[in-house]
This record gives C-alpha cells, structure tokens and sequence, in this order.
C-alpha cells in the first residue's frame, strides 16, 4: 500500500513539473492597439544641409515590449512620421530617452505579467515564468538592492541582443544616427561589433548606432548614476567621455544627471564636442513640477550650485543644462529626451527640452509622443 501511494505522489509530482515546464514555456501574444502618433513640440533653426538634432520622446507602456516586432512597429511609425515631415536625412542625429532598452527585460512574457496591476506582482510572474533564470541571476546579484538587479540581470543576455536588434535596425532602416537611450546591463562590452554581457555589476550605457546599423565608439558607460538607481547600478569605473565624429558634426553623450556637471561639459568641449545628446528619464507622476531631488550625498554636489528642493525638477534640469554652462561648454546644440508613459503602476515623467545657440527652448507637457527638433 505504501509503495502504491509513494508511486502516485511520484506520478502527480512528476505531471505537476510537467506542466509547470509547459506553462513557463507558453507565451501568448494577445491583440494591442497602440497609439503611434507624435506631433512637433519644438522646431527650431533654419533648415539647411548642415543636418539637425532631432529628440523623440514617445509615449510607451508595458504592452509595448511584449514582443520585438511591436516595439519596433511604434519605434519606426514615430520615424516615418518625422520623414514625412522633412525631418530624417544621413545628417540627422536621433536622440531617445533614457531606460527605453531597460524595459526590455519585460520582453517576451505571458500575458498575467502585462495585466499586472503593480510592477510589484509584474516582477513576480517574471520570476515564475523563468524559474531558473531568475535563480542564477539571484546567486550573482550584487548591489543594494537584489530584487532590482536580479530583474535585470536573468535576462541580460537576450536584452543586449535585443538593443542591438531593434535600435541599430532602426539606424539603418532610416539612415540616420541613432542615440539609443539607455539600456542598464551588468559589465556591459563590444565585442567585434556586437553587443555583450559579463557576470560583474550593472551599468546605465548608451549606445550610438551609424547608418549601416553598426555600433560607434563604445557603449557610454554613466557616471553618475542618482541617488535611487546608485542601490543597483555602479558608476563608471572610468570618467572619460567620448565624441563620435558624425555627418551632422562631434556628438557626445551625457546619460541622465550625468548633463548636470559642469566637469563633464568641460572635458567634452576640450574634445571638440559640438552637439550633446542627453537621454533622461524621471520616476514618479507629475514629478517635474516637484521639488528637485538632487544628488544630495555625493561629495561633488555642491558644484551644482542649486540645493535639493530649492527649484523644481524642470527648473533644475534646464537650469544645469548646457545652454547654461557658457563659456565651458561650446556645443552649438543639445537635446533633453524623457521617456514618458506609464508601466504598471508606475509613471514616468519629464518635459523635453532643447539648447540651441545659447538659448533654451522648453516643451509642453501634453501628453502624447514628441518629436523636438533643431537645425543645425
């Protein structure tokens, strides 16, 4: 009697494993209408041949990373809108927000995590969808926050693969050069062009892609990470930064809080840098209009000149842009693209703004996707 029970408890256990292997590997793409407009918030300058400047701030949510080719379809209507309005040429420089290849460990998955109410139980299905993925990367997290980096790290691999995909697919398909954003990946590398991963820490990266779809330079590692982020993500361990020789002119760029420092103005303009490409991001709903947070336990934050909660975080965003950093800075043009849109149940926030020739040229916070442009 005890044999027959051990050998059905076994039979149940052995179709219980079954099925649960089945289910992690299902991945249902259900039916999503996306909103692919994007309007002009900011044209400026005198077009000419010498190419422009050209930020795209889309309006994205967690449904659009549910597979490669739907977040390429938004990616490239936003794109062929800006064609058709003159606006994409081999002298355009395309700059997109900060994060918009980080989400892309969201990529993928089954539909319980899209219809998560709270990124809270998103994180969970993640985690019960790939069991042994999610158990390496917890065995190698590092940092102060293991949850984060263990969402990051499990999938780290097939996110750099994907990056390189969709954005330098994008490059090329527009012939244009493509700052893509961000994309937050441990010990993070080229390798004979392609983009790869390592088992050391995290790092907030940019990568610049050409019109041939290949990678410029090196990833941009960051190097200061914010206050939040710094529980996960390290900062680079080396503070140069590079300028890319482009069709539109030298490009750098600045990932984040990293276009507050003056330092890193100065080293980009002995550098010969002439446009700078800021991609931002901010968390919280309708948090420009909040008091500023700052970087207030990092040693070098009394160089900003403003104390956290003094000014809003518009204010202090454009405040410490590089329209104010005269005479250090000497780039002709800068672009400040937010990611906006809402995943889970967390928003993410900020108002694009421009420097051009000196001046600063806010946006308006409508909602909705927004292609900010300036000729150069």
């Amino acid at each position: 009697m005890a044999r027959l029970l051990f050998s059905l408890l076994s039979l149940v256990l052995v179709v219980a494993l079954g099925t649960y292997a089945l289910w992690t590997q299902d991945r249902p793409a259900g039916h999503y209408l996306s909103d692919l407009r994007i309007q002009v918030a900011l044209d400026d300058g005198v077009r000419a041949d010498r190419g422009n400047l050209l930020g795209i701030q889309p309006e994205l949510f967690a449904t659009d990373y549910q597979s490669l080719p739907r977040l390429h379809r938004k990616l490239a209507a936003y794109l062929s809108q800006a064609r058709n309005l003159g606006m994409l040429s081999a002298k355009t420089v395309v700059v997109l927000p900060e994060h918009i290849g980080t989400l892309l460990w969201a990529l993928g998955e089954k539909d319980e995590l899209y219809q998560a109410p709270h990124l809270a139980e998103a994180n969970q299905w993640l985690g019960y969808s790939n069991p042994l993925l999610f158990a390496r990367a917890w065995l190698q997290a590092q940092g102060d926050d293991r949850t984060q980096d263990t969402r990051l790290r499990m999938k780290a691999s097939s996110m750099a693969r994907d990056y390189q995909q969709v954005f330098g697919g994008l490059a090329k398909e527009f012939g244009i050069t493509l700052v893509a954003g961000s994309i937050i990946l441990p010990d993070p590398q080229l390798r004979d062009g392609t983009l790869v991963t390592g088992n050391g820490g995290l790092y907030n990266i940019s990568v610049v892609f050409g019109a041939d779809g290949k990678p410029m330079g090196q990833p941009q590692r960051q190097l200061y990470p914010d206050f939040v982020q710094r529980r996960y993500v390290q900062a680079s361990p080396d503070p140069q930064l590079q300028v890319l020789d482009t069709p539109a002119g030298r490009l750098g760029v600045l990932i984040g809080s990293d276009s507050w420092y003056p330092a890193n103005y100065a080293q980009l303009d002995a550098k010969g840098c002439e446009l700078i490409a800021v991609p931002a991001a901010l968390n919280g709903k309708d948090v420009w209009r909040e008091p500023w947070r700052g970087n207030p336990d990092r040693a070098d934050a009394a160089q900003l000149g403003i104390q956290p909660g003094e000014v809003s975080e518009g204010e202090a965003w454009q405040r410490l842009a590089h329209a104010s950093r005269a005479p250090v800075s000497k780039a002709r043009a800068s672009v400040s693209v937010f990611l906006r849109g809402q995943f889970w149940d967390q928003f993410s926030d900020g108002q694009s703004f421009a420097n051009h020739d000196g001046q600063t040229h806010p946006t308006d916070d409508g909602r909705g996707a927004r292609l900010i442009n300036l000729w150069l």
